[in-house]
């Protein structure tokens, strides 16, 4: 049984301490600063740390450019950002034990800005057909585009039942001439969109992808240990792991609040820069 022990190299390299720290500073900053600047009428009232610095989609009025990097500094719970540190750790301390701390940096950078360009390409053609049918509504507020959207983003299944979006539908089913009810309607699908387009995007996820995926294709045969206990080589566990977070994004599996093709992102943009640089090299393995 081959393994790799870190014990030859540095425990906790410079560049991951740091990282580890700056991650724990911003969530201390998001738990104290959030909520302490008023908010956009188009906000989602996540704080003004998140809505500043978490990455929106093109779409919303929130988005910043400065965004596809801070939000991988950012994190919604404590045990997002321990998940997320513990796997920084655990596989990119030996990413950056065997190239250098400004190699590992950059690549580190890469993996998350590539992770965020991917989860807004997915968020742009999810939510770009939500727009376009926004607008038409909006140049012609009729009962029946009211009907047809109320239907379509099924405003009254179980997962999401909008009380105020019953309220009009109800009402203008009894007086469908009046204006009144266009206006509100019109009011409160702008709402319903503005929900869906300003949710913002936080975590290193990406970036800890792609140092899995470069991990897994620098170390293929080494162990790792599931649950601590049973032995796995590590090409087959980045390929399981990684094949779970496919099967759930093309599940688009709703509820869980998790940016599974920004993972995905993250490790593609890992496993192609590993593999261009080392395609002369293949002493790079281990």
């Amino acid at each position: 049984m081959t393994q790799f022990s870190p014990g030859r190299f540095q425990v906790l390299p410079v560049i991951i301490k740091n990282l580890i720290i700056i991650n724990a500073i911003v969530f201390l900053a998001q738990l104290t600063f959030d909520g302490m600047a008023p908010q956009s009428d188009m906000a989602v009232e996540n704080g003004f740390v998140t809505d500043t610095f978490a990455l929106h989609q093109f779409y919303s009025p929130l988005f910043r450019p400065w965004q596809l990097f801070t939000h991988m500094f950012m994190h919604g719970s404590f045990m997002h950002l321990f998940f997320n540190m513990f796997g920084l750790w655990l596989f990119g301390s030996v990413l950056e034990d065997v190239w250098t701390p400004r190699r590992f940096l950059v690549f580190y950078l890469a993996c998350g800005f590539g992770a965020a360009l991917f989860h807004l390409g997915t968020l742009w053609w999810e939510n770009h057909q939500l727009m376009a049918d926004l607008e038409a509504f909006v140049q012609h507020p009729t009962l029946q585009a009211y009907q047809a959207y109320y239907s379509k983003y099924n405003f009254g299944g179980l997962d999401y039942v909008n009380q105020d979006a019953y309220r009009i539908l109800t009402v203008w089913q009894n007086d469908p001439t009046n204006l009144q009810f266009a206006e509100q309607a019109v009011l409160e699908l702008q709402k319903h969109a503005a929900g869906s387009i300003n949710t913002p995007t936080v975590g290193a996820s990406g970036a800890v992808f792609g140092c899995l995926a470069a991990f897994g294709y620098l170390f293929p045969n080494h162990y790792v240990y599931l649950y601590f206990l049973v032995p796995m080589r590590v090409k087959w566990f980045v390929l399981v792991y990684l094949g779970v977070e496919l099967v759930l994004a093309l599940r688009n599996s709703a509820g869980d609040n998790v940016a599974r093709w920004a993972h995905l992102g993250g490790a593609l943009v890992g496993f192609l820069l590993v593999f261009f640089r080392n395609k002369t090299d293949r002493r790079s393995f281990y």
